[in-house]
């Protein structure tokens, strides 16, 4: 038995999201229906996060064990050969010790949101973007996000639904970046609670259109209520980036 770390991208509106689910097709399934293609094994995979119907990922990490003899290329190419058409890709699979697990083991994760500021609508990036018409403030945004930096109890940008023992997490970046026409939210942490990045990109927003001030987050930070902040953005312009590990 042999265990492989995966490195993934998916475009996650076809999805459930990552997670199996008994209401529709999700990237786990997917992914694993492949495998047994591949090898007639029936797996299971763990991932270092579990997107939400309709997010993205660029760097998405999972790992599997195969008993089959194959090498890390095989595994690759194959199973992305049963995978088509399916807007799945395995970009890399390596062989790892078996103490590695691709959630337990993860020390940084990324995410991006990125909001297309602009009146025309989205031709290229429709499902993959949130647009605003309304013009947007990045640099306030900026400056009311770090008011998120640190360690903090997160419940205000915490998902009802949210599965997380504690809802203290601590963000170590969280930047605004305009690029153009984008307006672009880059958060890294060791962990996220679920929905907080859509969370802080919806209270944000509100920042950035001028309704409210950037001091208003560390309020409804403070405030430890969902109710305090701002709505949930919408999945299309989530993209989980990569996942970083001491040893693999």
């Amino acid at each position: 038995m042999a265990r492989f770390k995966l490195t993934i991208e998916y475009d996650g509106r076809p999805f459930v999201g990552w997670q199996r689910q008994a209401n529709g097709l999700s990237v786990q399934q997917a992914l694993e229906e492949a495998i047994f293609k591949f090898c007639g094994e029936d797996v299971r995979t763990t991932a270092a996060g579990r997107t939400d119907a309709g997010v993205h990922a660029a760097g998405q990490v999972a790992h599997v064990d195969i008993a089959r003899p194959t090498l890390p290329d095989t595994v690759r190419d194959a199973v992305n050969q049963h995978l088509k058409p399916l807007p799945i890709a395995i970009l890399e699979a390596e062989l790892v010790d078996d103490g590695f697990n691709a959630r337990m083991s993860a020390v940084q994760r990324a995410y991006r949101y990125r909001i297309v500021n602009r009146r025309a609508p989205l031709a290229l990036e429709a499902g993959r973007a949130w647009q605003v018409m309304r013009p947007l403030d990045a640099a306030a945004m900026h400056a009311a996000a770090q008011h998120l930096v640190g360690h903090h109890d997160f419940t205000s940008f915490r998902a009802a639904e949210c599965q997380a023992k504690s809802p203290v997490k601590t963000i170590d970046r969280l930047d605004v970046i305009r690029r153009g026409d984008a307006v672009e939210i880059e958060a890294e942490a060791r962990s996220f609670l679920h929905h907080q990045i859509r969370n802080i990109a919806g209270t944000l927003k509100l920042v950035g259109e001028g309704k409210r001030p950037p001091g208003w987050v560390a309020e409804a930070l403070a405030a430890r209520d969902r109710a305090a902040a701002g709505p949930t953005a919408p999945p299309d312009g989530l993209c989980f980036l990569w996942v970083r590990y001491i040893a693999a």
